[in-house]
Order: structure tokens, then sequence, then C-alpha cells
């Protein structure tokens, strides 16, 4: 299992920022934003959500074992405001410095470097990835695969799979439709199409399971 002092450092960047314009880079990240304080509300720990680099972002979670769930929430939350909307994420785990301080720009520990040279690597490459883990292996297998499915998320697909990342989501689709002002015929379909059902099962199995 991971060790109670790790930490996880998920470090972003908007996708094709040059062609967003300022308004539209500001929406994404008041939605980023408001996806990391809703996430606190998930883990009960602030996840100080700090822009990073320009069109960056980076955020620090207590629970290393959430940090998929979270990268998904991030590109559900952008994508809810529209498909032009996406981000690179680069998870890194590490030892918790003895302070988190509220802008993770001041931290120089090594998971912080190492998240923010995996953004990097990600970006550098010619691959199709958007989402990665540093370490090779079965969890870094899940986030490509979690990361090949959500690519394609639609804006009704994503609006609808948000709410249901909660780990504490006792509501029913009925409940979501409602809330998006929809049919539970269209929530329900926009969640087979984003392939909730799989990524429930997959969330379940590593947040759940042994870490390697």
């Amino acid at each position: 299992m991971a060790a109670k002092d790790s930490i996880a450092v998920l470090t972003g960047d908007l996708v094709n920022s040059g062609t967003l314009g300022p308004e539209r880079i500001a929406r994404a990240f008041r939605a980023l934003e408001a996806c990391a304080e809703m996430q606190a509300g998930w883990t009960g720990a602030p996840l100080h959500f700090t822009r990073h680099r320009g069109d960056g972002w980076q955020v620090v979670l207590t629970n290393p074992q959430t940090a998929l769930r979270s990268a998904l929430a991030f590109r559900a939350a952008l994508r809810a405001e529209g498909e032009e909307f996406d981000s690179y994420v680069a998870i890194a785990e590490g030892p918790a410095p003895d302070r988190l301080l509220p802008d993770l720009n001041a931290h120089t520990e090594d998971v912080f470097v190492r998240s923010g040279q995996g953004l990097d690597d990600l970006k550098k490459t010619r691959s199709p990835l958007r989402m990665a883990h540093e370490t090779p292996g079965p969890v870094d297998a899940a986030v490509i695969l979690a990361d090949r499915l959500s690519q394609g998320w639609t804006e009704p697909q994503a609006q609808a799979i948000l709410p249901m990342l909660d780990p504490d989501f006792t509501g029913t689709q009925n409940d979501i439709a409602r809330r998006l002002g929809k049919s539970r015929q269209a929530v329900a379909k926009a969640l087979q199409a984003a392939g909730w059902d799989v990524l429930d099962l997959a969330l379940a199995a590593l947040e759940k399971g042994p870490r390697q």
C-alpha cells in the first residue's frame, strides 16, 4: 500500500491553449479551480490548486490512490464546458513535505519536480497520450487506458460522468438528469457511451487493491 505520508502531485497544461484565447482560458481555469474545490469535499483535504507555468496548473493529493479519479474529474470538468477544452495531466508520487504551502509553485521537493518533468515528457513525444503516471506498471497502464477512453468524451458525457466520480455520490441518474435539465434516458446513454461502467470498476480496483 502507499505510505501514509505519501502524496500524489498532478501537473497539467491546457491542450492547444494558443487557439483558445484569453476568455476561454479564463473559463477553463474557473472550471479547474471549481473541480479542485469539489474534490476537496471528497477527500477532506485541500488540493492547493495553483496556476503553474503560464497555462499550466498543479494540485496535490494526500491520498495517492485517488490520482486517476482526480485526473478524470479534471478532464470531465473541462469537457463539460465544451469539447475544445482538455488538459495534459502528469502524475507523480513521493514523500509528503513537512508542510504543504498554499502556493505549490513554492515547492521544490522531488515529487513536484518529477510531476513537472512528466508533463514536459508528455508534451514532447509524438504519443497520443495526454495523461500518464510516472511509474511503469499496472497503475500507469490503467491511466493510459482511462486516458484513451476519456479523450473521446463529449460535453454531455462529461457533464453526466462528473458527479459520478464523487466516491461518496449516493444519488441516482434521475438526480443527475434533474440537475442537468435532461431526461434520465439521456444521462444513462451518456454514461454508457463514456464507459462509466468499466471506469468505475477500474477505479475501485485501484483505490481498494494493493499498490505495486
